[in-house]
């Protein structure tokens, strides 16, 4: 580097480039309202974190798999890791259906073995489906909160997977079932039989229940727990030695909720204020396929279920990407902003058929997952997704990892690793505002900011099968006249001027626009003044 440049580079320095929003000379009046909004957001690891999902059971083949052969007796299957899962018949022997039963031995040690891959792709959090004890597969269906099934491992098995996680600078969050348990639990089954059995009021009993009780859904493996008896709610969330306390001591560091729409507002704040009590900055997100406006704050945030609605119909081209934007707009302003990035987006998980079956044409699935890294929340990426692995209606969408294409380099892994090194590196996409951009034509645009302004990002979308010409005025005073716009993703760079900028995006094409804020070579930058 010449005299120059060394001179110019310590001038910028020295003119508060490198300074933070509180105390840059250059921040405007508006910076100075929001100083430190953003330096918080990103300290509260529960702000846009990547979540990399995973089925225990499926993840990763046990290294002890002949020692476990025992933990899965008849009428229960254990399968070779290159079988498929096929739908099955209801067994009217254990009342529930035969693929629920049918396993492939994976188990938390495989799991924790696995942990450098998922370390390695760049998530923040590992989240995983029940563990406790169940019959089935599943584990939706829970014995023993308390317990872990043995095939899995033990709550000292969840201790280190917690404290391996920790070691990588990395979350885990469990899946808490406690709208229902198993018809095999021993409290139910007491219940059931003794209409005096201490537990009787911890579940509702009557001729007007298809079953004879009321289970979830009618399903008859499925009783549902009465939470407003105070026992039970003692027993799941608000008493020292309870399941979601406990478990958070052993480690873990939040709670995803099964149904959690089912759970109903006030005792779910409740479960939150207690895990939050017990450990602070503790996550508990619900599943809520609900609008998300008032289920704040009984959770922290949700799984976006209507999001995922919407993003998988636009990149098929069932749902317009002018309408895209206007709902998404009108459900991230009606909602808490601060759990909107708390909030999980997803493209596909267990109870869904896979982003590869649900959006098969691999351009349009693209789209989908640029929009949910860019979008404010928490991209929850399913295990297998990155691998584009395919499954259609329950089992098909559980299947074992594809291993195989993990050691084949498969072309899809790439890009999902680029995906979120591109999220992980810019601070917007993480923790900043959303902001529809004026864009002419059917694009969806829209903008992700902080109050630095090399921060921001323009995200544009062309879903359509047409090239789109655009004309896009983004509403961030601080984009300086004839700046260049730089794809992060690597497509034509633009240039913004007099506020707009025109952009040709060749059809299902995404660009993610950053604004070139760093000198030239000759040192000169018209942002020289400007935060």
């Amino acid at each position: 580097m010449n005299v120059l440049k060394i001179a110019t580079a310590c001038a910028l320095v020295s003119l508060g480039f490198a300074a933070s929003a509180q105390t840059s000379m250059y921040a405007n009046t508006y910076d100075k309202a929001v100083a430190g909004k953003y330096e918080a957001r990103e300290k509260d690891w529960r702000n846009g974190p990547v979540v990399y999902q995973v089925l225990v059971d499926r993840f990763a083949p046990s290294a002890n798999l002949e020692a476990k052969r025992h933990l899965y007796p008849a009428p229960k299957t254990l399968n070779a890791w290159n079988v498929q899962p096929k739908r099955g018949t209801y067994s009217e022997q254990v009342k529930v259906w035969t693929h629920e039963i049918d396993f492939w031995g994976g188990d938390l040690a495989s799991t924790a073995a696995k942990l450098g891959y998922v370390h390695e792709l760049g998530a923040d959090v590992l989240y995983l489906n029940p563990i406790h004890l169940g019959y089935t597969n599943h584990k939706y269906d829970a014995l023993d909160y308390k317990a872990v099934s043995p095939e899995f491992g033990t709550r000292d098995d969840v201790k280190k997977l917690a404290a391996e996680t920790k070691k990588r600078g990395m979350k885990l969050v469990l899946d808490g079932v406690f709208n229902h348990v198993g018809r095999h639990n021993p409290k139910f089954k007491d219940a059931e039989a003794n209409a005096k059995s201490p537990y009787r009021d911890w579940f509702l009993f009557g001729k007007q229940y298809k079953a004879g009780f009321r289970g979830w859904w009618d399903v008859e493996n499925l009783p549902e727990l009465n939470l407003e008896n105070p026992a039970v709610r003692k027993y799941v969330w608000a008493a020292p030695d309870s399941v979601v306390r406990s478990y958070l001591r052993d480690g873990i560091d939040g709670w995803r909720l099964d149904v959690g729409f089912d759970i109903g507002f006030n005792y779910l704040h409740e479960l939150t204020k207690a895990a939050h009590a017990e450990k602070p900055g503790s996550l508990v997100v619900g599943e809520i396929p609900n609008y998300p406006k008032e289920w704040f704050p009984s959770v922290d945030g949700v799984m976006h279920f209507g999001l995922r609605n919407l993003m998988i119909r636009t990149v098929n081209r069932d749902l317009d990407p002018l309408s895209f934007s206007r709902m998404v707009n009108r459900m991230v302003s009606d909602a808490n902003y601060e759990n909107i990035l708390k909030s999980w987006v997803y493209l596909d998980n267990h109870d869904t058929f896979r982003l590869a079956t649900t959006v098969p044409d691999a351009k349009a699935r693209r789209l989908a997952q640029v929009l949910q890294f860019t979008l404010p929340g928490a991209p929850n990426l399913y295990y297998g997704t990155e691998v584009a692995m395919e499954g259609g209606d329950d089992p098909e969408q559980r299947g074992p990892m594809a291993w195989d294409r993990v050691e084949a380099k498969h072309p899809e892994l790439g890009w999902a690793k680029q995906l979120i090194a591109l999220r992980k590196a810019n601070r917007a996409l993480r923790v900043g505002d959303f902001r529809l951009a004026e864009a002419s034509g059917s694009v969806i645009a829209f903008e992700r900011y902080t109050d630095r302004v090399a921060d921001s990002a323009l995200i544009l979308v062309n879903p359509s099968l047409q090239e789109v010409t655009t004309t896009v005025m983004v509403t961030n005073s601080k984009w300086m006249d004839g700046v260049k716009l730089i794809d992060q993703l690597g497509g034509e760079d633009a240039f913004y001027q007099s506020m707009v900028t025109t952009v040709k995006l060749p059809p299902q094409t995404a660009r993610i626009y950053k604004p070139k804020t760093t000198p030239t070579e000759a040192g000169y930058t018209n942002f020289k003044r400007v935060q």
